[in-house]
Parts: structure tokens; C-alpha cells; sequence
């Protein structure tokens, strides 16, 4: 589930890759591990110990070696001195320019789709499980990161529900780019909380999909069996025209790259499109949830 999201500070751009490259998933300290690793090997290759590299660029030993482990981001002086005690070579100043650091409280193996997300040119999801992350109230986000496990501190918690409610800026900040949304019908019906709580997931869902570049259309009960019933999907298009899915599970998730499984991907999403209700008769439907609350 996208229950883990992204935090709020803006990401740089993503750089295209090849092909095998999107199917790895990125530790959340992927590029400071790299890093590290570089000036480790660097520092070896010198014949440095940890102390003495730490007297050349006046760090302490601590220091080097958190840089070294992946645990810290270097800042600015650190790279320069660095480059300086072990051979000016230029590549630390050079992968210092990929590093970013850990997002707080983003999974894993969400973290990559987390930023092609942001870049896409069009977004398609697909979910059987919970309403999707973009249009979540703030109420029913709490609810989801407070069920969750394990337990997350009240500080973890708060971090990650403003991380969601920022994350649904993306929305109101791209009025160009299509968003589509395909969910269950059963989805909206299973309580959370109080009548009060869920009429505001109605009309907060309402409100989110009411721009012209929003598509919301659900699944009804009546619908019977589909092409999408093995899980949830998402589906994008990068600015490069390029187009990549994304499926989730139990304390995991894969970036989908392969042109034929992506192919397939979006002739099930399209198929399910074409079997959901309208979006007039969606929004007809989640009025008349609400009113019966």
C-alpha cells in the first residue's frame, strides 16, 4: 500500500536510466551509501586509516565514518577537503552532485515511483484496498497510519500525515496533467470512524475530483469480476513518452518497466475504465453514500 509516503521537500529531477535499472529498488540511502563507498574506497586506495583522514579534512573520526557507512550527508567542506586529501580527482565533487538524503518516513520500494510521480505528464490508479493516497481526507489518513504495523511514534506520525496532506498539492499544482482514478465500490463503503468523519472522506473525495483534469469512476458491487482483480496498479507517462507501472504487496513493491507487462497493464486498466461507472454516475454514487450516513 502507498500507506508510507514521500516527505515534503521538493526532489530533484529524475534522470532517465536504462531499461534493467528501473527494476531495482533504491534503499532509502542508496546514493550516501554510494558515496561512502567511493570515498572509502578512495581513502584505501590512499593508505588513510579513518583517524588520519579525519585530520586531513578536520572532521572528526565519527564523522568519516558515517560519511563512509552511507549514515550522513556529507555538507560542502566535507567534499572539498575530502577531494583534496585523496587525490583531487574531481569524482567526489561529482557524486556529491547525486546525492540526496533519506526521505523520512517513504518506503523503499515506493521511493522511486515516488518521484516519477511527481514528474509524470499523465497517472492512472487503480485500488481495491483504500481510497488512494491523493484523495485521502486528513481524517481517514490518520486513521490508515494509526492501523498500521508496527506502531509508529506520534512524532512519525504526524511527520507522515502532513508528508500525505502535501503530497495531494501535486493535484492542485499540475491542473494539466490527467489524473484517472478506478476504485471499488467497497472501498467507500467500509467505515473508518464516526458518520462525521466519513461524510468528510465523501466530500473531500468529491472536492479532490472535481478539476476537469480529475477522472474518478468506481467499481460497482454489481460489476462482477474484472481484468484487475489481482491487486492494485498504477500506471504513469514520463515526460519522455515513456510509460511504467507499479504494483504493491505486503511490505513491498515493483517498479514495472517491461514494455509487454506494462502493455498488459494498460489494456486491463482501460478494459476496467471502460466497465466502471461513469464519473457523473461515480460522483452520483458517493452523494448518495453520503447521504445515507
Amino acid at each position: 500500500m502507498d500507506i508510507v509516503e514521500e516527505n515534503t521537500a521538493p526532489a530533484a529531477g529524475v534522470r532517465p536510466a536504462p531499461a534493467g535499472e528501473w527494476e531495482r529498488e533504491p534503499h532509502p540511502s542508496d546514493s550516501l551509501r554510494t558515496f561512502g563507498a567511493v570515498v572509502q574506497a578512495l581513502r584505501e586506495h590512499a593508505g588513510l586509516s579513518r583517524v588520519e583522514l579525519a585530520d586531513r579534512v578536520q572532521y572528526s573520526k565519527h564523522t568519516v565514518e558515517s560519511v563512509e557507512l552511507g549514515r550522513r550527508m556529507p555538507d560542502e567542506a566535507f567534499v572539498e577537503r575530502a577531494e583534496q586529501a585523496l587525490g583531487n580527482t574531481g569524482a567526489l565533487r561529482k557524486a556529491a552532485r547525486h546525492l540526496t538524503r533519506g526521505e523520512a518516513g517513504l518506503a523503499a520500494w515506493f521511493r522511486r515511483w515516488a518521484r516519477l510521480e511527481r514528474e509524470a505528464v499523465s497517472l492512472c490508479t487503480y485500488e481495491c484496498r483504500l481510497v488512494p493516497g491523493l484523495l485521502q481526507s486528513e481524517a481517514y489518513a490518520r486513521a490508515v497510519f494509526e492501523g498500521t504495523i508496527p506502531l509508529r511514534t506520534d512524532e512519525e506520525l504526524e511527520a507522515q500525515l502532513a508528508a500525505r496532506m502535501q503530497r495531494q498539492q501535486t493535484m492542485r499544482e499540475r491542473p494539466t496533467v490527467p489524473f484517472s482514478f478506478i476504485v471499488e465500490e467497497h472501498v467507500f463503503r467500509r467505515r473508518f470512524s464516526n458518520s462525521q468523519a466519513m461524510r468528510e472522506l465523501f466530500d473531500h473525495v468529491l472536492e479532490r475530483s472535481a478539476p476537469r483534469n480529475v477522472t474518478l469512476q468506481v467499481v460497482p458491487f454489481g460489476g462482477g469480476l474484472h481484468a484487475c482483480l489481482d491487486g492494485p496498479v498504477r500506471i504513469l507517462e514520463t515526460p519522455e513518452g515513456r510509460r511504467l507501472g507499479y504494483s504493491e504487496g505486503q511490505e513491498n513493491g515493483r517498479l514495472i518497466s517491461g514494455a509487454k507487462e506494462v502493455s498488459l497493464l494498460c489494456q486491463r486498466y482501460d478494459t476496467l475504465r471502460s466497465q466502471a461507472l461513469s464519473p457523473n454516475a461515480s460522483r452520483d454514487l458517493l452523494t448518495r453514500l453520503r447521504g445515507e450516513l
